[in-house]
């Protein structure tokens, strides 16, 4: 027999019997192989029921912050889908919480002129807050962000909303169907930020994770594919005027004068407001796949690049950008990072949230030599803002706020703890 094919019968042979011991082992084992998972199965109400509870309602614990934005003495703190903590911050070293509004579904938040403007799943929903502790709804879009969706196959009853989750953990033999979402479920943190000193309030300021943003009078917000542009000229009364195709997989939203700077998984975008109603695209500036955020001044743009779950698996970097030529940006520095998130400038202080690297200072009066002024190791970090000699930083265990008036005694002020 020849030598080749007598190999190659052993071989076959090898083969089957390894696929039946397989066969034979797995309908041994079969009736033992099981699988845990995380069951949240949505609890509704309906819409009237919901729209009343709009309101200013006692507070509640901080759980699963999100973003954040400053208007006056409050800060106003996104509980991830649940709504938004009114915080007084009149003293930055013992901010007090006031008030809870319930706004199921809310992620992004922005104010202006004593109005609030959040999301709620699709719709949009402008709340008078000219007495944060007596707030009104003034009127809900619907559908204005129609790519809002659950995954794991959930198909909702459009006629009611989420207003919670059950939550169970279960062991099965087999993967369970039916009208339920089934995750890992853990708080990735998120948020925006700013943060007032003791004696100036900040005019009304959002974080390098915002999906919202507001210029004049309008409201620009973008979705993974889209820019939206609404009209807030009667604060009460939002419509939205136009939607402009904005790129892909675009995550925040940074206004610079009469320019919008997006983020995205794959590059920085920068768009043209001069006509405000509708914004015009300016160029482009193409990076690997990486989660982004960016802040800018009038020659540079800061885009922080993490990888890491969808992000994909690029470098963690700082990238500074020329932007003096807005129709084309280039390349200027990478400082190498731990794992970036959100990050803030002012003047010529930049302020970079480093994931489990803490929060990072630095003296960027040379943005191709940027000097390192404090590392705050021992907190997670996720966003910051920086105004006026005030710094929130949104960490994955709370809310801190730094004194940075003096940069060489940058201290502590205040944190207010996650309620585990």
């Amino acid at each position: 027999m020849n030598k080749s094919f007598s190999s190659a019968i052993v071989m076959i042979r090898f083969f089957l019997t390894a696929c039946f011991i397989l066969l034979c082992f797995q309908g041994c084992i079969k009736d033992k192989i099981t699988h845990t998972y995380t069951i949240l199965t949505p609890v509704y109400k309906t819409k009237e029921q919901v729209q009343t509870n709009i309101k200013s309602n006692p507070p509640k614990p901080i759980q699963f912050p999100g973003k954040i934005f400053i208007y006056g003495q409050y800060i106003f703190l996104n509980e991830v889908d649940k709504g938004v903590h009114i915080i007084d911050n009149s003293n930055p070293d013992n901010p007090i919480a006031r008030a809870f509004i319930d706004i199921p579904g809310n992620l992004d938040i922005a104010v202006k002129a004593n109005t609030l403007y959040a999301d709620m799943y699709g719709d949009l929903v402008a709340v008078n807050i000219i007495d944060p502790l007596n707030v009104k709804l003034m009127k809900d879009i619907p559908n204005i962000f129609p790519e809002r969706s659950y995954g794991n196959g959930l198909i909702a009853d459009k006629t009611r909303v989420i207003v919670d989750w059950i939550r169970q953990d279960t062991t099965v033999e087999v993967q369970p169907a039916g009208n339920f979402i089934v995750l890992n479920y853990s708080n990735n943190g998120s948020g925006l930020l700013t943060g007032p000193s003791a004696n100036k309030t900040a005019p009304g300021v959002a974080g390098s994770m915002a999906r919202f943003s507001i210029v004049n009078d309008y409201l620009y917000a973008v979705d993974h594919h889209t820019l939206k542009s609404i009209s807030i000229s009667n604060g009460n009364d939002p419509k939205l005027i136009a939607t402009t195709n904005a790129g892909w997989d675009i995550e925040t939203i940074y206004p610079f004068k009469d320019k919008l700077f997006l983020g995205s998984m794959g590059g920085m975008f920068i768009f043209d407001i001069s006509n405000p109603a509708s914004p015009v695209s300016v160029s482009q500036f193409v990076h690997a796949r990486a989660c982004d955020p960016v802040v800018a001044d009038d020659n540079y743009a800061y885009v922080t690049l993490r990888a890491g779950t969808s992000c994909g698996p690029t470098n963690n970097e700082l990238q500074v950008i020329d932007i003096k030529n807005l129709a084309s940006p280039s390349l200027l520095k990478t400082y190498s990072m731990t794992n970036p998130h959100g990050l803030s400038k002012d003047g010529n202080t930049i302020f970079i949230c480093d994931g489990s690297g803490g929060l990072k200072i630095y003296n960027a009066s040379d943005v191709s030599n940027l000097q390192l002024i404090k590392q705050i190791t021992g907190i997670e970090t996720y966003d910051v803002i920086a105004f006026n000699g005030n710094a929130l930083v949104v960490t994955m265990d709370g809310l801190y706020q730094y004194d940075y008036s003096n940069l060489s005694n940058i201290h502590l002020r205040s944190k207010i703890i996650i309620a585990k």
